[in-house]
């Protein structure tokens, strides 16, 4: 944990450290928290108050270990997963913004875990007990009461929940502020773990603050009412809370270093099991690459938490705009 802390100061540092000429930044990392149960519970992630015409296309690939049970619940995950999602935004007259996600996912054994087995050994993290498992098995199960809820399926790949969202500028000049809307659709499959079958909403206030001419902090408050889970069993869902910030600097011409953290509370009742019940902690550190027909990032998230989120989710984004 110490280690992961000390990460982020340095990387802040360095934002700091090397002020540059100016170019319009994009925002924050727009990367989900890809914990499979909550994933299309409307999964808020950074946004920008800024409004933008913009199209985006970006892939996610995550891993994870739960081997949890209580009296009532078990929950039994060891799968990576990749999430290909197309974002596009366009603005209106009004100061206003609508946008559209387009997930498609894929859940799989995975090739990761030999490697993260040497990581957790040389970095002296816990492996949630992985070891305790072959390496690269599929296992995806969810169950109250004995009776499943969701069971994945190895090597599917499905579109997982459209998402609509709308936002309206309130105040821009060196702070920007928005609320934004947001719905998500039922459109991918409950049972397999790749939706939820309902509706989902969410509520938010973005902030944008220019720190001179190089860097922009951003702050998230928010909160989704998601609708209950129809899978296997009906399971009734908890409205959650979240809240995150970040900043982004150039340390080059054309490259900005960007560091976030944020934090939710669990969509599920109570199950006792610790990874579902606790709040999520989420640490993005990585760059974006401003080119002349769009931006290029990279970047890896951490679970600083051990609960309600990936060991790991790397991310690749390619956004234009216009």
């Amino acid at each position: 944990m110490t280690k992961r802390y000390s990460t982020f100061c340095l990387a802040a540092l360095l934002l700091f450290a090397c002020p540059v000429a100016a170019v319009e930044l994009a925002g924050p990392f727009q990367v989900k928290n890809q914990f499979p149960i909550f994933l299309y519970t409307d999964q808020p992630y950074l946004e920008p108050a800024a409004l933008a015409d913009s199209f985006s296309v970006s892939l996610s690939h995550s891993s994870l270990f739960v081997m949890e049970d209580s009296s009532a619940w078990s929950a039994h995950l060891d799968i990576e997963l990749t999430e290909l999602n197309f974002r596009y935004r366009w603005t209106m007259p009004g100061g206003i913004e609508l946008g559209v996600d387009l997930p498609f996912v894929r859940a799989t054994a995975g090739f990761l875990d030999r490697p993260l087995a040497w990581y957790h050994r040389a970095s002296g993290f816990g492996d949630y007990n992985r070891s305790s498992r072959p390496d690269n098995a599929f296992l995806y199960e969810v169950r109250r009461s004995g009776i499943v809820v969701i069971m994945g399926e190895n090597d599917k790949a499905g579109i997982g929940d459209v998402r609509f969202t709308g936002k309206k500028q309130l105040l821009t000049d060196d702070l920007t502020v928005s609320v934004m809307g947001t719905v998500e659709l039922p459109t991918g499959d409950a049972k397999v773990g790749y939706g939820n079958g309902s509706v989902d909403a969410g509520v938010a206030l973005l902030m944008d603050r220019r720190l001179g001419q190089d860097a922009v902090w951003y702050a998230n408050l928010g909160a989704v009412f998601p609708g209950d889970l129809k899978a296997y069993q009906t399971v009734r869902l908890r409205n959650y809370g979240y809240a995150g910030t970040g900043l982004e600097a150039l340390a080059w011409p054309s490259l900005s270093l960007i560091g976030q953290v944020s934090v939710q509370t669990s969509p599920y009742p109570r199950t006792d099991i610790s990874q579902i019940d606790r709040a999520a902690m989420l640490l993005v550190l990585g760059g974006r690459y401003y080119a002349e027909r769009g931006s290029y990032e990279l970047s890896l998230t951490e679970d600083l938490n051990t609960s309600g989120a990936p060991d790991f989710i790397l991310n690749l984004t390619w956004k234009t705009k216009w």
